[in-house]
């Protein structure tokens, strides 16, 4: 199955990582070295015949979002998406009707969360956080006030590795390690799946699907997880407003210093606009 050509431009010019920023090598270095070097922990053994996936495809799909929307508003490639994906229960963007949905991708820890769960908690508005286990072992007080207050956590992946760049074994282990470690540390049952850079095969939906998880994607993101190369505030709030449509799954990076001064001002636009900024309750 061949990629979408504006799914892969979209992918080559917004790398949508939870843990990524391309103009920094230290932090790079420090994703990329971290992730990998958390310890692993045992999971239950299963019985899942890995065979029945042999025949899906494990063709890499970049996932990205073209200009283009239906006569609701919708981006035509989510409202696409969405169905051609709905056997393995994987949502791009929502229904058709007044609600948005906020998510944060929590790859590592920037000095933000706490500012944002602020925002949340003042706006009343409950958000979707999908983490590492790098996230939730370095920021366990950070996981039980999500928890505390009332947001869902999302699964990330253990290492943040890209799912179809592994064995479906091994895409088992990233989702199911830090299934048990949430289970272990906070007695949580992760539902949700984010996989990491957006970037998933039919084959990995599939074995998500198996494992109990739905699968998280977006319908707006933008140039927000670059640390050292922020968009000022006015043009991302700009940006995050004109882009609200029906349904919208917005992923914010966490990481993000814009992101955090501006929520407060996106939720109220948001509601000015008469959408409702809800929890997550897509099935």
């Amino acid at each position: 199955m061949k990629q979408p050509l504006k799914w892969i431009l979209a992918a080559a010019l917004l790398t949508l990582s939870g843990c990524q920023d391309k103009g920094n090598s230290t932090v790079e270095s420090r994703v990329n070295g971290i992730t990998d070097d958390v310890p692993e922990i045992d999971i239950p053994q299963t019985d899942i015949d890995f065979s029945q996936f042999d025949t899906l495809d494990a063709s890499m799909q970049a996932w990205g979002l073209g200009k283009e929307k239906d006569a609701n508003g919708q981006p035509l490639d989510a409202v696409s998406a969405n169905e051609k994906y709905k056997p393995y229960d994987t949502v791009f963007v929502g229904q058709a009707d007044q609600k948005v949905y906020l998510t944060f991708d929590n790859g590592y820890e920037n000095g933000n969360t706490t500012a944002i769960l602020d925002t949340l908690r003042e706006k009343n508005v409950s958000a979707v956080f999908f983490v590492t286990a790098q996230y939730v072992r370095e920021n366990p007080e950070l996981i039980q006030r999500m928890i505390d207050e009332g947001h869902i956590i999302g699964n990330h992946s253990y290492h943040h590795h890209s799912f179809p760049a592994i064995t479906i074994e091994q895409v088992r282990d990233e989702i199911m390690q830090l299934d048990a470690l949430m289970l272990q540390q906070f007695q949580y049952k992760m539902t949700l799946v984010r996989p990491p850079k957006g970037e998933f095969s039919e084959r990995t939906l599939a074995l998500s699907n198996l494992l109990g998880y739905q699968t998280v994607l977006w319908s707006f993101a933008y140039y927000d997880y670059n640390v050292n190369d922020q968009p000022a505030d006015d043009a991302a709030l700009k940006k995050t407003l004109e882009n609200a449509h029906p349904g919208a799954i917005y992923l914010l990076h966490s990481v993000s210093d814009t992101n955090t001064r501006i929520l407060g001002d996106l939720i109220d636009g948001l509601r000015q606009r008469n959408y409702e900024v809800a929890r997550y309750d897509l099935e």
